[in-house]
Parts: C-alpha cells; sequence; structure tokens
C-alpha cells in the first residue's frame, strides 16, 4: 500500500523506487521494517522475503547479530547443540537443537557449523551472517534507528505510519515495525557507593587478573555464575548477593535459570570451601571504600545523616554491632551481574510503549499475541517479547522465540495480506494419527510448551478435521478473526504441559515415584507431556480473563493428558494411543477405528450409524483392492474365516452374464461370524 503523501505523480514515481517525501524531507517506504538484525530479526525478515512481501531490516552494526560479538563475555552459549537424538526427523531434531533458525536451507543448520554441545558465541555470529547472506536477505547495516513515531492515516494498514529517523537524520516510513532488538542496556541498582563497582559488560575476563583477590558479585542469574566460574580457581573467595534465592533450571523447568555448566560455586558454597551465597535487597546496601582501596559492605540507613566524605572511621558498619556480621570482610573488587533490559528511549509517546510490572518490568507490555498493548500494527520479537512466558517457556530463547516469530508472520499475513492461517483438511478417521504424530514430531509444541498450540477445527458432523499448528493460545477467543478459519463445530487443543506442582524453586524435582507411567493416573504426570482440550464452542475473551490460575486456556468440556514418557515416545498402543482414542471418540461420539469390509458390512445390518472409516470407504467402495494374498494374510491373521471356493457354473458359458455375477460373489464375498476379533484392548487399535 502506497503512503498518502505519494498520490502525486511524482510522489508514485518515488514511491516505485521506495522513496517520498513529506514536508521536504526524503524517506524511504517500507511495508515492514524490521528493528533489529539479531536471530528474531533475521528470522523475521526470512518469512517476509520468503511470502515476497516489501520489508527492510535495520541493524546498528556492520554486521548481524552485535550482542553475541560482546555476550556472553566468557564466550561459551548455555544453548543446546546436539548432534545426535537417534531420529532421522528434521523437525524432531530442531527439538534438541537450540541454535538454529528455521529455514528451508539445510546448509543453515547449526550443527554444521560447531561439534561443541555448548557452542562457542563467536559460532552463532558467523552462522549468523551466512544466514543473512546465503538467503539474500534484505539487511540495511550502519542503521542506528534513533528516534520512532506515528504519523496518523486512515489510509494506513493501522490507522497510522511508522516514522523512523537514523544517526545520520535519514527518515524512514513503514505500515508495519516489527521491534527485534533484544535486551541490551544493561541493569544497574543505584544506591550509596555504586560508582565502586565493575559492571559485566566491562570487567576484565582474564582470571589473571583476580588472583588472590576477594570478590563479591552482585546478581545470580547465569552471567554471574559464568563471571564467577572463570575466576573461581584464582579467587581467595567470592561472595554473591541478590535479592531472591538462586532458581535452578532442572528444577524451575526454565531455561533461563542457573544452568548446570556454571553452578561451580554451588559445590564450594555448599562443600564449605569459603565461597557463599547471601540474600539482601541491592537497593538497601551501601559500598565503602577505605585507605588502602578495599571495599567495605555495610546498609544504607547507617549513612543516613553521615558524610561520607569524612573518611570510613566515621562511618557505622554493621560489624561495628554485629560482630559476626556475614559480609564484614572487605572486598577488593564488586562486580555488577544484573542482566539486561530493553531500550525505551527511542520510542515517542506517541507509541505508548510502556514496560511491564514487577519481574517483566525490564520487557515493553505486548499482548499475547505479540502485538504493542499501546499501538497496533507495532509487534516485539525475540528476546523482548519473553514478557509473555517469562520464567515459563521458551520464548526469550532462540529455539522458542523462532516459533513465535512465524506465528506473528502468520497473524500478518492473514491481517494485511489476506493469507488465512496455513491449515491441512483430513478425514476424521486420521485424528488420532494426527496428533500422535505431531505430539513425536513438533518442536514449535515442545519448546513453547503452555504457549503455542495445535488446533483442530471440526467439520460438520465430524466427517473431517481442519489442523492448524503452533497458534498462540492466549488469543485463542480471537482464533476466527486471526486466522481467517471457521470454528462453528469445536475443537480440539493440543499443547504441551509440565505438572501443575512440580516446577518451582523450592521444588525437590527428584523425589522417589516422581514419574507416573499408568494411563489412568496421566492426570498426574510431572514431566513435559501432551494435553488435550476439548470445547464444544471457541471460548469467549471473559472465559481466557476468567480461566484458573496457572491454566493456559479455560475450563474444557473435556480434557485428556497423555501420560508421560520417560523417552517423550508417545506411541505405546495401550497406554498412548488407545486412550487418546477413546478420549476422541467419546467427544465426538463417534468410532475412530479403520474396519476390514466384513465389520462394515455387519454394522450396516446392526448400527444405525455407520463408523466413519465405513462411510468413507466401504460404502464408497474405497479401501484395498481384494486379492488372494490379502486373503490369505487374513485368514492367518484370524480375521477371516479360511474357505474354500467350489465351482458352480457347470457348463455354464464363460462370458454368461450371469456366470460372472455369481463369480463375482463367489470370490470376494466375505463369509458372515462374529467381531470376535475386537474383543480385547489389543485388537482395537
Amino acid at each position: 500500500m502506497a503512503p498518502a503523501v505519494c498520490g502525486t505523480l511524482l510522489g508514485l514515481a518515488m514511491y516505485a523506487s521506495g522513496l517520498c517525501a513529506v514536508s521536504g524531507a526524503a524517506f524511504l517506504y517500507r511495508d515492514y521494517c524490521v528493528i533489529g538484525a539479531g536471530p528474531a530479526g533475521l528470522q523475521a525478515a526470512y518469512f517476509l522475503q520468503r511470502a515476497g512481501r516489501d520489508y527492510v531490516v535495520f541493524e546498528r552494526s556492520h554486521a548481524p547479530g552485535s550482542f553475541f560479538a560482546l555476550y556472553p563475555r566468557h564466550r561459551k552459549l548455555i544453548s543446546i547443540n546436539k548432534h545426535y537424538t537417534g531420529k532421522s526427523n528434521s523437525e524432531f531434531n530442531l527439538r534438541h537443537d537450540w541454535n538454529s533458525l528455521l529455514s528451508h536451507d539445510r546448509r543453515l543448520l547449526f550443527r554444521r557449523y560447531s561439534r561443541d554441545f555448548f557452542p562457542n558465541a563467536d559460532t552463532m555470529v558467523r552462522y549468523l551472517e551466512d544466514f543473512a547472506s546465503l538467503l539474500k536477505l534484505r539487511v540495511q547495516y550502519n542503521t542506528a534507528i534513533i528516534h520512532v513515531t506515528l504519523e496518523k492515516n486512515e489510509q494506513a494498514w493501522n490507522g497510522h505510519y511508522f516514522l523512523l529517523t537514523d544517526q545520520d537524520k535519514k527518515n524512514y516510513k513503514c505500515s508495519s515495525l516489527l521491534v527485534a532488538a533484544g535486551t541490551w542496556v544493561p541493569n544497574v541498582v543505584n544506591f550509596p557507593g555504586s560508582e565502586y563497582v565493575e559492571g559485566y559488560e566491562t570487567v576484565s575476563i582474564n582470571p589473571e587478573d583476580f588472583t588472590g583477590q576477594t570478590v563479591l558479585i552482585l546478581g545470580r542469574g547465569n552471567s554471574a555464575f559464568e563471571t564467577a566460574e572463570n575466576i573461581l580457581g584464582v579467587t581467595n573467595f567470592i561472595h554473591m548477593v541478590s535479592r531472591s534465592r538462586v532458581r535452578l533450571s532442572w528444577a524451575t523447568h526454565y531455561v533461563g535459570d542457573l544452568r548446570a555448566i556454571n553452578n561451580g560455586l554451588l559445590d564450594t558454597y555448599q562443600l564449605k570451601s569459603l565461597d557463599g551465597l547471601l540474600e539482601g535487597d541491592l537497593e538497601d546496601l551501601a559500598i565503602v571504600k577505605d585507605k588502602k582501596g578495599k571495599l567495605h559492605i555495610t546498609l544504607r540507613f547507617y549513612l543516613e545523616n553521615r558524610n561520607i566524605s569524612a573518611g570510613i572511621d566515621s562511618i557505622t558498619l554493621p560489624q561495628d554491632e554485629l560482630d559476626n556480621f556475614a559480609t564484614r570482610a572487605p572486598y577488593d573488587r564488586v562486580i555488577r551481574c544484573l542482566g539486561w533490559k530493553f531500550d525505551f528511549s527511542i520510542y515517542n509517546r506517541s507509541l505508548r510503549m510502556m514496560p511491564g510490572k514487577g519481574n517483566i518490568k525490564k520487557y515493553p507490555q505486548i499482548k499475547p499475541s505479540y502485538e504493542s498493548r499501546g499501538t497496533r500494527g507495532l509487534f516485539v520479537l525475540g528476546t523482548a517479547s519473553h514478557s509473555v512466558d517469562f520464567r515459563k517457556s521458551a520464548g526469550g530463547f532462540i529455539h522458542g522465540f523462532r516459533y513465535t516469530t512465524r506465528a506473528v508472520h502468520r497473524l500478518l499475513e492473514n491481517r494485511h495480506h489476506g493469507v488465512p492461517w496455513p491449515s491441512t483438511v483430513y478425514p476424521i478417521t486420521q485424528l488420532t494419527n494426527s496428533i500422535i504424530k505431531r505430539v513425536n514430531e513438533a518442536s514449535g509444541l515442545y519448546q513453547m510448551f503452555s504457549v503455542l498450540a495445535d488446533i483442530i477445527l471440526l467439520r460438520e458432523n465430524a466427517t473431517a478435521f481442519e489442523y492448524l499448528e503452533e497458534y498462540p493460545v492466549g488469543v485463542l477467543a480471537e482464533l476466527e478473526m486471526q486466522t481467517g478459519r471457521k470454528a462453528h463445530n469445536g475443537l480440539f487443543v493440543i499443547i504441551m504441559e509440565y505438572g501443575r506442582n512440580f516446577s518451582g524453586a523450592d521444588k525437590d524435582v527428584f523425589y522417589y515415584n516422581r514419574a507416573v507411567g499408568e494411563a489412568q493416573h496421566a492426570w498426574q504426570s510431572n514431566f513435559l507431556h501432551p494435553v488435550i482440550y476439548y470445547y464444544k464452542h471457541l471460548p469467549t475473551e471473559r472465559e481466557m480473563r476468567l480461566r484458573p490460575p496457572d491454566w493456559p486456556l479455560p475450563r474444557p468440556n473435556a480434557i485428556h493428558h497423555i501420560v508421560e514418557d520417560f523417552l517423550t515416545d508417545w506411541t505405546a498402543p495401550n497406554a498412548h494411543i488407545l486412550p487418546l482414542r477413546r478420549f476422541l471418540e467419546n467427544c465426538l461420539g463417534t468410532d475412530l477405528r479403520n474396519f476390514f469390509a466384513e465389520s462394515c458390512f455387519l454394522f450396516a445390518f446392526t448400527h444405525q450409524k455407520l463408523p466413519p472409516s465405513c462411510q468413507q470407504g466401504y460404502i464408497r467402495m474405497q479401501g484395498l483392492l481384494g486379492s488372494q494374498e490379502l486373503r490369505q494374510h487374513a485368514v492367518q491373521a484370524g480375521l477371516l474365516q479360511d474357505y474354500t471356493p467350489t465351482d458352480l457354473s457347470g457348463d455354464r458359458p464363460p462370458d454368461s452374464h450371469h456366470g460372472s455375477q455369481e463369480h463375482l460373489t463367489r470370490d470376494h464375498g466375505i463369509p458372515l461370524r462374529p467381531l470376535q476379533h475386537l474383543v480385547n484392548a489389543k485388537d482395537e487399535l
């Protein structure tokens, strides 16, 4: 859509080349502007380019992935790069490849770049450079967007255009803005003496610089423990202080919490080798420097009405009143490792880009659709979109946001270009197989558990269904509007979940009998497992708002848990498939089994309604062509009785019409007998 200011012939000519003029200033117009050429920005560019859309990516550095060129400081990523899974299925293997972006090019799998289980960050930089160049993505480098504002226009897609200005005062205009700039502004806590604190982003990474020193680290995330791990063997001791207790990723099941690769200090703390962890509000602290350059920790209230410049001797320290105060020993260095936050400074107030509240205040406020709560048409992608699933799922990391970015692209395709959400229609007899296939292979469901879900839309009379993959469950009530698909006849929602009370910093996730193995106790499963929700009608906005705490969805008409599996392989006939099929049959009031013609023939005489497989196959004369080999196989399997046809034609001419009909009946007829082969559970599958 051309901007309204390009209404003149000259304007149209300039627009054809991507340029236009407003108030005497030239600007570049694109339908989509993407800020940031990190993993999320490149992933968005890939989908836009494949769809043939008009877009540009702005990157402040000379190459993509500028954040990874600097961080992590000690260069080891904590994202898994698993080469071998025992499977050849590429979708399944992405479950254990946390670094690759989605593309059609098999050369751009991260395992081709590194064999390390935890790769070096420099490899990620090289990978992103190749991703941008090999796919010929339209990235404009050395372009730092320093200001973004709105221009109201009723002809624009969203009722306004986004106006962007770079460091050289060049202007750009777009109809939709995708912010993929990440979180890169250091979190800083100001307190008396904070000027003596070194930042994670600038502190030395040479362990020899810390030899024989005593170090205090502010923070308790992976950057803090990564820093401690680097100097653990050369320091006198390391203390670490933070507001909250340490959160271990294997207890919380959140990949952003402390990973085992960095937790060496926990050993030295618990085994009493001088190092230690403390809890305290950093804003209550104060640091005082003595004449020898040593740093002393005190509390802010001790400094009230005191003159710090008068010297440390005039300042009360906690150990003056409590002689066993934990941090009474002076420190040589204090290092801040408090993570990052989103840069709100470049956005004009007209965009209403507001920070979140509480523990998500470092992220902008967005809807579950990843669209800004303040401005239509502004979407936040990548790490900065993590407020949707912070400390719950993987939306702040490559292996999560590569799928949420694709979901946003599909929402935009439907909204602006009339392209419905991709779907596939199957006969209802394929319902069980379709679900089993997805829960055993799909990486998006697996990584973005409780956030992305597969949606099955039932057709009239439940004779067929439409399958939509990886839709954001937070906007389930808006499904028809967001996807262009109709949900008039009920739906199933397939999602992956952990047990309700299994994850948490204070949980014992190694307790005896922690796993469930019996199908009848599947609802008590603790580890990640598939859950199927059935709704007779699409949930409303009100029902979504009033859903139970910690539930991703409102209460359904029926719910089914597929029991957790040690191998995450949900293909066991009795434990996984049979209970699922019976649940689906109960919801639909039909029989989803596939039957031989013999059984369909009997059903036609004994049932008012035939099973779908008989309706779609036997009655329509579809299915396998009968042959002697198939009949012998059925006899051996006990599915047909053995019989020997006799020649009753006598001297009837071979071309006789009557004889032909009798011969056809004799050769292809199926003897009637009770359906004893369907009695036990195993034969029901």
